[in-house]
């Protein structure tokens, strides 16, 4: 079993930063965690993603350049740092694990392990 806790949301202007970390219990090892988000009315999508054992990583186009996913494998959690943040990257943002390789990682449906979800506001 794995939990996971979400931490780092909040309310930002258009052009700031935030950085979200998602906290786990239970063993990560070679696994993905990714970071979803949903806006109001629209469908979950997946933001990043990085595979625990190997480092590798998946962005969705509309955040390349100004999102880092990475991964602190001593402490169990796994970070979101945004820059340049948008109106458009509004929503609720939520950490999700899935054991094992999967070749779309930022497909919602891969994961089975889920946190609470933290807010992240972008607005002047």
């Amino acid at each position: 079993q794995v939990q996971l806790v979400e931490s780092g949301g909040g309310s930002v202007e258009p052009g700031g930063s935030l950085r979200l970390a998602c906290a786990a219990t239970g063993n990560i090892y070679s696994t993905w965690m990714g970071w979803f988000r949903q806006a109001p009315g629209k469908e979950r999508e997946g933001v990043a993603a990085i595979f625990t054992s190997s480092g590798n990583t998946e962005y969705a186009e509309s955040v390349k350049g100004r999102f880092t996913v990475s991964i602190d494998n001593a402490r169990n959690t796994a970070y979101l740092q945004m820059n340049a943040l948008k109106a458009e990257d509004a929503g609720m943002y939520y950490c999700a694990a899935r054991t094992g390789w999967a070749n779309k990682p930022l497909t919602s449906g891969q994961y089975n392990y889920w946190g609470q979800g933290t807010q992240v506001t972008v607005s002047s």
